[in-house]
């Protein structure tokens, strides 16, 4: 089961804690709208998180996911956006 916490809440704010209470309920994954100037996404602007509160959101739910059984792999998290 995937958890779209971006949609359901339609609020930033809110995003970290349903995607936090998901995780906790077992949902396989989340799927979280994410953008360098949130307020200058094209669409769903109000619920879209930053990258910098995307990586504290994903680091804050390691150690959930860990609690439950689960793990959440280390990978390339950063606010900066990738050289290619």
């Amino acid at each position: 089961m995937i958890v779209d916490p971006s949609h359901a809440t339609g609020k930033r704010e809110l995003v970290p804690a349903l995607a936090r209470a998901a995780i906790a309920a077992g949902a396989d994954g989340v799927m979280i709208e994410c953008h360098p100037n949130p307020e200058a996404s094209v669409s769903d602007a109000r619920q879209t998180l930053s990258l910098e509160a995307m990586v504290e959101l994903v680091d804050s739910l390691r150690p959930i996911a860990t609690a439950v059984g689960r793990n959440i792999p280390l990978g390339r998290l950063s606010p900066e956006p990738a050289l290619v």
